[in-house]
């Protein structure tokens, strides 16, 4: 079975990993470790926009990487962004093996709500399987309720599920050049 390798980067929550290790088999059918070191998110900051580069820990994930890796996952608590954008929840390489997601933009508290620890989870779950799709290829879907829908807001996060349409899995099952990438 394919294995998700979880990375921290910088301080996460453990009990959120510990979470999203049990969740993505349900999503997809991955198996998942987490990996016990974690990657220092310093040389991404940018100070002129107190953000993360998410890119450039892409970057820095890729060097990581072995042969025998199928997938790597980076989970962060910190504010990421790309030049394009104010801020992402995540970014993954198309294709390739390495994503990452962010829980602090997906937390009631950055909004000035009181912390809800189960939504945050659900937010991160979709996140995650959304960016572990684009490593398989997949692109933003129309659906708006599919995890490969494309969000904005957390309010769009909110209404997609963990899981593909039936037209994405199509994609992901029929298309050669992706299903070999699941093996």
């Amino acid at each position: 079975m394919n294995l998700v390798h979880l990375l921290p980067v910088g301080k996460v929550d453990l009990s959120l990993l510990h979470d999203l290790r049990a969740a993505i088999p349900r999503s997809l059918q991955v198996a998942c470790e987490i990996l016990p070191y974690e990657l220092d998110p310093t040389p991404s900051y940018h100070p002129e926009r107190q953000q993360y580069h998410s890119s450039e820990i892409l970057q820095r994930m890729q060097t990581l990487v072995r042969p025998q890796d199928w997938r790597f996952l980076a989970v962060a608590d910190l504010d990421l962004y790309i030049p394009i954008l104010k801020y992402v929840f995540g970014e993954a390489q198309m294709g390739g093996p390495c994503a990452v997601v962010s829980v602090h933009r997906l937390r009631q508290e950055f909004y000035g709500l009181a912390p809800d620890l189960p939504l945050l989870s659900q937010r991160l779950l979709t996140e995650s399987v959304h960016e572990l799709g684009h490593t398989l290829d997949l692109r933003h879907c129309q659906d708006y309720r599919c995890v490969m829908a494309s969000s904005h807001s957390v309010e769009w996060i909110d209404l997609r599920e963990t899981r593909l349409c039936d037209s994405c899995r199509y994609q992901l099952e029929s298309h050669p050049s992706i299903a070999e990438k699941r093996a």
